[in-house]
Parts: structure tokens; sequence; C-alpha cells
């Protein structure tokens, strides 16, 4: 294994505290087909917590695309500081609901919505859990979102989607102050032939209007031609979104980033423990610097990359 790009004697991560997490929170919401159903996870102490929002991927998986999943993204993130909120949302297969009803198999709409009733319901989150009463700093939040979930992130971000019928949706919340998309859809006007087929709602997507801050991170392997002949295609959220954007490409990466939806995941084609470390740091460091602009963190990390003899991603910033 080659060197990490990161030294641990130098990167800007402290010691990992114990976490705990509770499961399931449920509430029943209007017109949606299931109970939205989270998984929170935080520091076993602390106060003023900062808040992630994960949104799942659509996955050939039956439960990493659930609130059971990414339990390498949330471990970190929850051991470094942040409080963790999942939903499992209703394109799930733990939920084995009807993919052909008026949102298709994605119900892309109702993903962006479930995180806006998270948001919605933090003081109820809080009192559903525990050990979490009092310790939410909810002026800092932000989302993250792994391929289909990137795609709900961007939603929120403030793209606009066409749906089929023409009718437009701009959901943006200005309640995130940071975004990050592993491995998001690209521009419709690119999308392959078996995707317009079978997700006809990706066709849609309007990154001109997406103006709040995200992290865009695209491998320079993530590429399947069902869905792109573009092997950048990845990296459009950065492309086409307006400033202040950040693009993360990294090198010989896979759709999975080295494992992040899950530990010894099958479905992880470029399993790599230290990319997948790499990943948790880095974004990790985003999210500390974008909700806090006095930390270091992201500059820290950045710095690294650029002095490494081999590194392990690029830095494009605007």
């Amino acid at each position: 294994m080659s060197e990490p790009t990161i030294k641990p004697d130098r990167a800007p991560v402290p010691a990992a505290a114990p976490t705990l997490s509770f499961n399931p929170v449920r509430f029943d919401i209007p017109g949606r087909l299931a109970p939205l159903e989270l998984r929170v996870t935080a520091p076993a102490s602390g106060d003023a917590l900062p808040i992630v929002l994960l949104s799942h991927g659509h996955g050939a998986s039956n439960y990493l695309s659930s609130s059971r999943g990414y339990a390498p993204l949330v471990d970190f993130y929850a051991a470094h500081g942040f409080v963790v909120i999942q939903p499992t949302h209703q394109d799930s297969k733990t939920l084995a609901l009807d993919p052909t009803g008026p949102e298709g198999p994605l119900f892309w709409r109702s993903r962006a919505q479930d995180l806006r009733d998270i948001l919605d319901r933090l003081d109820a989150i809080e009192a559903a859990v525990p050990f979490l009463a009092g310790r939410l700093d909810t002026t800092r939040i932000a989302a993250v979102g792994h391929s289909l979930g990137g795609h709900t992130v961007c939603m929120l971000a403030g793209m606009r989607m066409t749906a089929a019928n023409g009718e437009t949706f701009d959901l943006i919340e200005p309640r995130l102050k940071a975004t990050v998309v592993f491995g998001g859809p690209g521009d419709g006007a690119d999308l392959a032939a078996w995707a317009s087929d079978n997700y006809p709602e990706l066709k849609g997507n309007d990154f001109a209007p997406m103006t709040l801050p995200m992290l865009v991170v695209a491998g320079d392997k993530d590429f399947h031609p069902f869905f792109s002949e573009r092997q950048d295609w990845r990296a459009d959220p950065y492309r086409l979104g307006p400033a202040p954007k950040t693009l993360l490409t990294v090198f010989g990466a896979e759709h999975l980033y080295g494992g992040i939806s899950g530990y010894d995941a099958k479905e992880t084609t470029d399993e790599d423990p230290q990319r997948l470390a790499d990943m948790q740091r880095l974004s990790w460091a985003y999210l500390r610097s974008a909700l806090y602009p006095q930390d270091s963190a992201w500059a820290v990390v950045v710095e690294e990359l650029a002095k490494a003899d081999k590194p392990v991603a690029a830095v494009q910033s605007k």
C-alpha cells in the first residue's frame, strides 16, 4: 500500500471519540407511503454539535441503501464531532414499495422532502433520542449524499428539476450551510439511453440555480456508459453549478470511493482502506471549515494534497 497522502501526524483530525446510535426514530408524514424512519448517531459527549443529514444512494444492495448503510462515513463523522441523521428514503429496497408510482423507482421528489421533513422536526428528534437533549447546534447543518443521494442533496442546494410532464421544482433549503456530493448524477442532456429509459427523471437536472456551497467528489474512474458516455459526467455539479463550489477529483476512484457505503461491501468495486480513509478525512475537513469558517481543517488537507509526491486527489475551487 502506498504511503497515506494525509499523514496521521499531520491530519487536522482529533482523536476519535466514543459514539452512540439510536434507531429507529419514526414519524408519520401525511402523503408518505411509509413512515419516515431515521437513525441518529452522535458523539457520546459534547454540546453545540453540528448536524449532518446523510442521504443514501439508490444502489443495488438490499440494506446499504437505507438508514442501515454508510457506516464508514457515519462512524467517522460522529466520532469527530457531528450528529449524523440518516433517513430511509422510499426508494430503498427495505421498504419494498411499488416502483411504478408517479415519481418512478427513484422517489426523487420525496427524497428531497425527507430531508426537509427532518429539518422541520429537529426539536422532535432531539426529544426522541435519549442522549441528544440540548446538544444540537441548529445553525450549523450540512447535507451529504452519495449517488442518487447526491442528486437529492443537489436539489436542496438549489438544482432545479423538471419532471417528465414539464413541471419544475425548486427546493433550495437555506437551513443548509454546506453540502457534499459523492458521485452524483451529471447533466441530464448527456444521460445515456439506458438511464433515459429507466430513470427519465435524471434528464431534468439544471445546476445553474444551485447556489449553496458544495464539495463535489468525483472519481476519475467513476464512469458507467449506462448513465453517460462522458468520463467526467459526475463532475457536472461543479462544472455547471455557480460558485461557491469545490471539486475533489479522486484518482483511481470508482463509484463507491474505496467503500463509503459499507464495511467490506460486495458492491465496492474499488475497495481500498486508504482511499476510504482519505474520503473520510477530506470530506470531514471540508464540512468543518464550511460550518466553522475560522477552522483551518480544509486548508491544511488541501496543502497536504498539493505537496504530496503521489496525491490521491486534486482540488479545484470557484
